[in-house]
């Protein structure tokens, strides 16, 4: 069992993927719930939340893994929460009946670095699609995406990101957006001058990017 605790906004028929969305660092499963609704309006997909597996003393909300230096995550926190995940989107595919190609992993910061992480493992199940708000692909030892694999399987990608982000530079989306397409991923880039959230902006094309990717 992974332990994770989760939210979930079922979809109003019989559902026809699943969007999974990994919160960032200080916020827990609750935070991105509201966007159910906002990328599903028809409300077609089942949507899940998880939270985070670890609270740090001094900083309120949940985490995914600790923060030496932003781009490289602890490997000790990384790994846990990758094995966490990996038992809670098994549990998930399961219970569900929903498989990982009719599944998006999406996320915003942290959240978004899982989502690659997840996305892009060779070890884990490929999803359809990664939507990535504010991240970055992270370097990690013994971890290697495999982004040709990927493209292999049909994956794409849709990355958002603000040029004015005090936290995680919009160089990180560049760079995961040329790791990407060198592989073969097919990327949906965007950039404004938003700084570390998700810009309004960006959420039309995001919910055509999810339509597309497991309602088209």
């Amino acid at each position: 069992m992974s332990s994770l605790i989760y939210r979930e906004r079922p979809a109003a028929g019989e559902a026809a993927g699943l969007l999974v969305l990994h919160h960032g660092r200080g916020a827990d499963e609750n935070d991105l719930l509201g966007l159910a609704d906002v990328l599903d309006p028809e409300r077609r997909l089942h949507v899940v939340t998880p939270g985070g597996p670890l609270t740090i003393p001094g900083w309120p909300g949940k985490h995914w893994y600790v923060v030496p230096r932003v781009g490289y995550p602890d490997p000790e926190t990384f790994w846990a929460a990758h094995a966490k995940l990996s038992s809670f989107h098994d549990e998930l595919w399961e219970r569900t009946g929903i498989a990982a190609d009719r599944t998006i992993f999406g996320g915003f910061s942290m959240g978004s670095v899982m989502s690659y992480t997840m996305g892009l493992d060779p070890s884990r199940p490929a999803p359809a699609g990664i939507l990535a708000f504010s991240g970055f692909v992270p370097t990690v030892e013994g971890w290697t995406p495999d982004v040709a694999g990927r493209a292999s399987s049909g994956l794409k990608a849709f990355i958002a990101h603000g040029r004015q982000d005090p936290v995680m530079d919009v160089e990180f989306a560049r760079q995961a957006k040329a790791l990407l397409e060198a592989g073969g991923v097919p990327v949906e880039y965007h950039e404004s001058d938003a700084a570390h959230h998700i810009d309004p902006a960006h959420v039309p094309a995001a919910v055509r990017f999810v339509q597309e990717t497991l309602l088209g």
